[in-house]
């Protein structure tokens, strides 16, 4: 259900209205309107240290993990860690720290990358090349492989091996620069830098990222400072924000703003109206004021909230379909998962999980229901791990009756959508009756009549022994006449016969929604069939001489985990969809609310 919300209007003094809207914050329970988001200098300033608070953590967490996996030896912290309890001057260290290390690790890479070359030439000083030419020689570099190597270059030439390395020979060769060369070979090009300074420079780098792992990790111990630094600057931006929403009055003297709480925290929040002296207007939210949406469910129900919201919240004072989709929810995602012992792993893993999970036990909750929704709708088909319990116990053929074959599967899920749509229909049609009047709820409860009526002489036509009483044909006469006059709320009687008339159209629409539920009956049967040939290909493994029993046992314990996780994806959009579509549609859902975000304050 969807929590009753109170309207405040607040006037104030546009001086005062920083201090009442921090006071509000400290109270955490009303949700300013935002209607105007102030796009200035201020906002903008606040929203790049924002963005600069995110990336210096993800940084410092990225940096903190490879200098984890490459460190072979633990690093001792207690004299390096240092007291930093500003947020913005370790947010200034953690920039420089990274800003530092993709420096440092660019040029290690370009040194390297120019060590890999100079190395074979090994030591070249500048500075002996400079009193060679001086003496009037200059040095020509030149490389290639022994067997091409010829010796009598020697005798012709003056030249110096410099080294020996895969089969290639690299050496000098000293000509006097009043003399032509003419020699046969490709020459290479002196290295920038020799390989001693290159190496000297590489320990430099290795040192110095030595330090900032040092930094780092320090840094990293201390990243609370940081998020806190980001939560108080998120608290500033939502305060600006909050304040520029507010209207401004007599010159930019007097403030109004406009917020919502809870009716349930409305003693709470006059108290503290009160104590602040601020004028007020209090009334009760309506929709056209259109107030955040802050859903207020039962245990079960409350589990399935993230679900609905991953499509959008229902408008104020429409009702809230959480509680109605989430049985069926769970069901068809065990239809589509399709196996009994894929379901007891979810429940079983999930059980485990929230002693270990505390912080989820919300989202395990819901894993453990999806599970046993799997191993109920299983059970109808008897399918364990890829196989039919029928096929691998001996079971009394009473009892084996009572599995569903595959026909009974692919008419259950055509069945049990039907059924989905017509308590869509009549729910809504409940609630119009309800809230609008009783002649609003009469076009669904016709249609719903209508669906019954054409399922059931469907099934007579297909099964010779069921049959259907004379009365029922009246009941659909009666249900058509109900669509035919009742689409339509308009006092013109040709208005309400015209748009009678199209509304039957909707049969069509109706038939499609039906056939969307077939895929409850396709995703099971298809997580079986690969259940099954998991179990096959396992069975096939046990001829190996040996170790046949090992490759069978671990391609059961793979193969069934894969098959679990593919099947889990599709078991869990595909009734999201058959929810937001087919559900959401038949029961009138419009949705389009926004979420009741109220100013707060972190008070760790």
């Amino acid at each position: 259900m969807i929590t009753k919300m109170d309207k405040y209007s607040f006037v104030l003094f546009h001086s005062d209205l920083s201090l009442f809207l921090k006071r509000v914050q400290e109270l955490g329970m009303v949700d300013i309107t935002r209607e105007n988001k102030a796009i200035d200098d201020t906002s903008r300033e606040l929203f790049s240290i924002i963005e600069r608070y995110r990336k210096a953590i993800k940084g410092v967490e990225t940096l903190n993990n490879i200098f984890s996996s490459q460190s072979t030896q633990s690093i001792s912290l207690e004299e390096s860690i240092k007291s930093i309890t500003e947020p913005s001057e370790l947010l200034s260290l953690s920039e420089k720290l990274i800003t530092e290390y993709d420096q440092l690790k660019n040029e290690q890479d370009q040194v390297k990358r120019e060590l890999s070359e100079a190395i074979n030439w090994g030591i070249l000083d500048k500075e002996d090349i400079a009193r060679l030419s001086s003496l009037g020689y200059s040095i020509h570099l030149y490389s290639v492989s022994e067997k091409s190597y010829d010796p009598e270059w020697e005798s012709n030439y003056i030249i110096h091996k410099l080294n020996t390395t895969n089969g290639k020979i690299f050496f000098a060769l000293l000509h006097h620069q009043s003399e032509e060369l003419n020699f046969k070979l490709i020459e290479s090009k002196i290295p920038p830098r020799s390989c001693h300074l290159l190496e000297s420079r590489l320990l430099q780098i290795e040192s110095k990222l030595k330090e900032i792992e040092v930094t780092v990790a320090m840094v990293y111990l201390q990243r609370e400072i940081l998020e806190r630094g980001l939560l108080l600057v998120r608290e500033e931006l939502e305060l600006y924000l909050a304040g520029n929403s507010s209207v401004k009055e007599a010159e930019g003297t007097i403030a109004l703003l406009t917020g919502f709480v809870p009716s349930e925290k409305r003693s709470e929040t006059e108290s503290f109206l009160q104590d602040t002296g601020v004028y007020y207007i209090l009334e009760e939210a309506i929709i056209e004021d259109n107030p955040p949406v802050k859903l207020k469910n039962g245990f079960f129900a409350s589990l399935y909230e993230p679900i609905g919201e991953l499509y959008m919240l229902p408008k104020y004072g429409e009702l809230d379909l959480t509680p109605y989709f989430a049985p069926f929810y769970m069901l068809f995602f065990g239809l589509c998962l399709g196996d009994m012992g894929y379901g007891l792993v979810m429940l079983t893993a999930a059980t485990f999980a929230k002693f270990k999970f505390p912080k989820y036990k919300g989202y395990l909750t819901l894993i453990q229901f999806l599970g046993l929704g799997a191993i109920l709708m299983a059970a109808l088909s008897g399918v364990f791990f890829g196989t039919k319990i029928q096929d691998i116990l001996n079971l009394p053929e009473s009892v084996n009756e009572l599995f569903f074959s595959d026909l009974k599967m692919f008419w259950f899920s055509i069945i049990f959508g039907l059924f989905q749509i017509v308590f869509a229909r009549m729910v809504n049609a409940i609630y119009l009756m309800v809230n609008r009047g009783w002649q609003y709820g009469m076009q669904n409860i016709g249609w719903s009549i209508f669906i019954i009526w054409a399922a059931w002489y469907y099934a007579t036509t297909m099964v010779p022994e069921l049959s259907m009483p004379t009365f029922m044909h009246y009941v659909a006469i009666a249900g058509a006449l109900m669509i035919f006059l009742f689409t339509s709320d308009s006092k013109k009687i040709h208005v309400r016969i015209f748009k009678g008339t199209l509304a039957f159209y909707d049969i069509t629409s109706i038939f499609g929604d039906m056939l969307s539920y077939i895929r409850l009956f396709g995703l099971g049967t298809a997580g079986a069939i690969l259940g099954m040939v998991v179990n096959s290909v396992a069975i096939s493994m046990t001829g190996i001489p040996y170790l046949g029993w090992f490759f069978a046992g671990l391609m059961l314990v793979v193969g069934h985990l894969m098959v679990l996780l593919l099947s889990s994806l599709g078991a869990f959009v595909h009734p999201m969809r058959l929810t937001f579509v087919e559900f959401y549609k038949n029961a009138s859902f419009n949705g389009g609310g926004r979420a009741f975000r109220p100013l707060t304050k972190d008070t760790k």
